[in-house]
């Protein structure tokens, strides 16, 4: 739900969670993304996106270009993801391919409207 009266605004939004409250997933160890649209004065839930771990469990594992690539294709269509940790590569590929992360740790409806409000779209509880 949104206020009434505030900008209008469209965009999609992926979030990494594990409890589908929380931002709380590293982009990394993310097994799914859910799905939001903000649409002017709402927001939806949209859906569940499974996706292979990006990460090993080797601390050191290397930049992968073919892993990215496939999260890249299950979001693609989403102008922001919502992580509490990503590393700095990944980061920098996905905002060249025109998605913005927001590291956050708050809970999806907050996280979501701190988004919007920086989009200049006022949103209130989902």
């Amino acid at each position: 739900m949104a206020e009434k009266g505030s900008g209008e605004g469209k965009m999609k939004i992926a979030v990494a969670s594990s409890d589908g409250r929380i931002i709380n997933q590293h982009f990394g160890h993310a097994e799914r993304f859910l799905i939001f649209n903000v649409d002017g004065n709402q927001i939806n839930f949209v859906e569940e996106r499974k996706v292979e771990k990006y990460c090993s469990s080797d601390e050191d594992h290397l930049y992968d270009t073919n892993r990215l690539e496939k999260f890249y294709e299950v979001i693609k269509d989403c102008k922001f993801l919502l992580v509490c940790r990503i590393g700095t590569i990944p980061e920098k590929e996905l905002e060249k391919r025109g998605i913005k992360t927001f590291i956050l740790w708050d809970r999806i409806e907050e996280g979501i409207k701190k988004v919007a409000e920086s989009q200049r779209v006022k949103v209130s509880k989902l």
